[in-house]
């Protein structure tokens, strides 16, 4: 009788779903796409079906000897369809694949196998397309630290929405989400880092969400929205995605051992079990009837205790063990029954585009040009790099000590111009400082540049952006802080230094400084851009300090450095430094100096002539080649940010 129940109940479902079906295509065919929730901006509904996804990996090496096939299947023939307004789950024990398919399904695999079909409304999901018309919630809430809440969601709205919104309608738009998503009482909190400083957990999910909200997507998926939070967090993360879905949205979460009420916050639940097949694909029924309703129906499956949390029934009744207890596969019993016709019959209806409608067509890869998103970009860095004192205070303050120590160690000795020994102390007291202050910039850039790469990834894959206005965007907003670092530097060291007072011996002074304090500043944005993190930064630019330092022809004169190595001196930037400084300030200095050894007294040029083998009108080709460095460093840094990526999914 039960199972009659089962199957008589399953064909009204059947007829509902058909009569929904008819909305949800009146509601896509609406090329008007009306308003929802009084939202000013429209949008279109669109509706999701997947039919046999398989998914596989290859296994590593050493374990291949022990298995048949060189790949591992992740996903088994996973059916099923998300339409608008439904709040689906994708539930299942740990391993079992729910965000394997949900990686699979939103596009954000970087690895692996993917087989079966995935239609938009009955289009085929094209990448490109899909990215600009969808939004992903990811589980680690990944945000810029240093701006505010209500800064990452215009920086977010500004990309993501068609060039075609004008600016107004953009900013009514964030404040529309962030009052659906309940926002408004901190916009001006900054967001910090998780378990630091900022916002809490709960905080950061809702801003998950309202980042992806801003683009005004027509599909959602959120990873575990509510992991981590305690029973009041989770009920206010699950309000703002109630809400979502209320404006006619398609969203899909994973998640893990809800609570009852959380579990029932869902429409539907598409359920796995270890190996990626599906178990379950329905609807949930009011108070979990229709699911309790199916697994009760098969024999050996004890009855749901009263006032028993439905979902961790559900998962304890379908694991391994009671599947060898019962001797039953709960993903062939699914196959074979009418749920899954239904699941076939509506993925069938869903895969065929509505009469009259037209495939997704956008002109461009992203919603804003090139320099749109350099603009955009640009204003985040600025914002981000102005209120991060941590950062811009360190460097800045490091500089002041090292100047006021160089200064107050070598004063007044700029004056001295007596023998090669004088020289000499001057030339390493510029060395020393540029060095110091070079390498400072370099380790304080690379946490800085660490952090917001993993935003970036987030980013680019949402389709915000392209790699390169991103990385210059980044590379001009450290200009105005070097400048100010070069700025008060040189005319603290120049003047407790005493070198002589010439414009143009200042302004050459100034220009080598900057743009070497600016290279390593790049260099140290290099480093970041090759390394899977901040640490293997570190480690890697630590090796090219010592190269720095032995090839800048301070230490080891250029004619004595052996002839295997020259060409290193040459690809040196610490030796174009080095050879500017000298150059600068003592190219028409004619006045003989003592050199041990020598005699008759050379004049100090032509000391620097032979000793370092310097030409004294050569400060044109070492500005270019200082500039050169700069634009080097910065442009591999932006090819290696577009070429490697890290974030192994």
């Amino acid at each position: 009788m039960h199972g009659n129940h089962v199957h008589n109940l399953t064909k009204i479902n059947i007829v509902d779903e058909n009569k929904k079906i008819h909305k949800i295509r009146s509601s896509i065919s609406d090329t008007n796409g009306a308003s929802k929730k009084g939202m000013v901006l429209p949008f279109t509904p669109l509706a999701m079906s997947f039919d046999n996804m398989n998914y596989y990996v290859d296994i590593p090496s050493e374990m291949r000897e022990s298995m048949a096939d060189n790949r591992l299947q992740l996903l088994g023939d996973v059916t099923g369809a998300f339409r608008p307004g439904v709040l689906t789950a994708l539930m299942g024990v740990s391993g079992a694949g729910k965000t394997t398919l949900m990686d699979v399904l939103a596009g954000r695999k970087t690895g692996g196998y993917i087989e079966g079909d995935i239609r938009i409304s009955g289009f085929p999901k094209k990448q490109e397309t899909f990215a600009r018309i969808s939004g992903y919630c990811e589980q680690t809430d990944i945000h810029s630290p240093t701006i505010t809440v209500h800064e990452s969601l215009i920086y977010s709205a500004f990309l993501r929405l068609s060039k075609e919104v004008n600016k107004e309608d953009k900013m009514i738009f964030v404040n529309e989400v962030m009052e659906l998503v309940e926002l408004e009482n901190i916009k001006d909190a900054i967001v910090g880092l998780p378990g630091v400083s900022g916002l809490s957990t709960e905080q950061r999910k809702r801003l998950t969400i309202a980042v992806e909200l801003v683009a005004n997507p027509s599909i959602i998926f959120m990873d575990e929205p509510t992991s981590g939070l305690d029973a009041r967090a989770a009920a206010i993360v699950m309000r703002a995605v109630r809400n979502t879905v209320d404006t006619g949205r398609t969203v899909v979460c994973t998640i893990h051992q809800p609570s009852i009420d959380i579990f029932e916050s869902f429409d539907e639940l598409l359920l796995l079990k270890r190996g990626g097949q599906v178990i379950y694909s329905g609807p949930l029924g009011r108070h979990s009837q229709q699911i309790i309703e199916y697994f009760e129906a098969i024999n050996g499956v004890p009855k749901v205790p009263e006032k028993y949390n439905p979902a961790t029934w559900m998962l304890e009744v379908t694991s391994s063990a009671a599947e060898i207890r019962l001797g039953i596969d709960f993903a062939e019993h699914f196959t074979m029954s009418s749920l899954h016709q239904r699941n076939k019959a509506l993925v069938k209806e869903l895969s065929v585009p509505p009469p009259g409608a037209v495939d997704l067509h956008f002109e461009t890869q992203y919603a804003q040009s090139s320099w749109g998103q350099f603009k955009s970009c640009l204003w985040k860095m600025w914002r981000s790099y102005w209120q991060n004192p941590d950062y811009n205070l360190v460097r800045f303050c490091f500089t002041l000590l090292c100047a006021l120590v160089v200064g107050t160690i070598f004063w007044k000795i700029g004056n001295k111009k007596s023998s090669s020994n004088d020289l000499k102390t001057v030339i390493g007291a510029m060395y020393v400082a540029v060095f110091f202050v070079g390498i400072n910039n370099c380790q304080t850039v690379q946490p800085v540049v660490a952090t917001e790469r993993t935003v970036f990834y987030r980013e680019r894959a949402a389709g915000m952006y392209s790699s390169l206005p991103y990385a210059m965007a980044q590379v001009i907003v450290e200009i105005p802080y070097v400048l100010v670092q070069a700025v008060y530097y040189c005319a603290i060291v120049y003047s407790m230094v005493s070198f002589e007072w010439k414009a143009a011996k200042f302004f050459w002074f100034f220009f080598i400084n900057f743009f070497s304090f600016l290279y390593f500043t790049y260099f140290g944005m290099m480093t970041v851009s090759i390394t899977p993190n901040e640490q293997g930064a570190a480690i890697f630019a630590s090796g090219f300090y010592l190269l720095f330092h032995t090839f800048s022809g301070f230490y080891i004169p250029r004619p004595k450095i052996p002839g295997w190595w020259i060409w290193y001196y040459w690809i040196c930037p610490m030796a174009w430094t080095v050879y500017g400084c000298i150059v600068s300030q003592y190219h028409d200095a004619n006045n003989e100096i003592v050199v041990l050894g020598q005699s008759p007294n050379p004049t100090m040029a032509g000391f620097i002539n032979d000793y370092y083998a310097f030409e004294l009108d050569f400060m044109g080709p070492v500005a270019a080649v200082l500039v050169g460095f700069c634009v080097f460093f910065a442009l591999l840094y932006a090819f290696f940010l577009r070429t490697l990526n890290f974030q192994m999914r």
